[in-house]
């Protein structure tokens, strides 16, 4: 994205509430503002998916993950290993996070990206709710291009650029017990390492 024009016009657009999609460290993301219910229910109109299924949320650091969700001991050492990076980790919500963010209520999916630009994005606004820029069931595209076809009409804004990788984030469960639920670029074996 760089400094500049992109970033300045990403976080006008998502703080008009406007759903916009950009390049991060693991695939090509649409976000809305997580303060804004109903940017994130565009967030759900745009992706062609249904309630049932949650959608994350990009945090700038571990202290913004702490206002949205309980990470514990486990959930506070991974972060503070795999921040920023292809990690997002489900805990319960803290008291008082009431956002619509699909699936379960009572929990909440948390990723620091490896990104400079995402990063401020989410300094500047708020956390994120975001999932990948693609309409559900179909493969998530690459590049800017590939997603002004998947997503064209749909969005407010796309910020030209291309991922680091083609792999989603790994996702941990914190909520009852430690459980991989997507393995990605962090495998269970780094995992269960830092976890011991």
């Amino acid at each position: 994205m760089g400094e500049g024009s992109d970033l300045a016009e990403a976080c006008r657009v998502l703080s008009g509430g406007g759903v916009v999609a950009f390049p991060t460290d693991t695939v090509f993301g649409v976000g809305a503002a997580l303060a804004d219910q109903a940017a994130v229910d565009r967030l759900f109109e745009v992706k062609g998916r249904e309630h049932t299924q949650a959608v994350a949320v990009l945090v700038a650091d571990v202290d913004q993950a702490d206002e949205l969700g309980d990470l514990g001991a486990d959930g506070r050492r991974l972060a503070l290993r795999f921040w920023p990076g292809a990690l997002t980790l489900v805990v319960r919500r803290r008291p008082g996070v009431g956002a619509d963010l699909g699936g379960d209520r009572t929990t909440i999916g948390l990723r620091c990206p490896d990104d400079d630009d995402v990063r401020e994005m989410c300094r500047r606004l708020g956390p994120l709710a975001t999932t990948s820029a693609n309409r559900s069931g179909e493969p998530t595209p690459a590049d800017a291009a590939g997603v002004r076809l998947a997503l064209g009409g749909r969005v407010d804004l796309v910020i030209d650029g291309e991922t680091t990788s083609t792999a989603a984030s790994t996702v941990v469960s914190l909520v009852d017990d430690v459980e991989v639920l997507r393995e990605g670029p962090i495998d269970a074996a780094m995992l269960r390492a830092e976890l011991r």
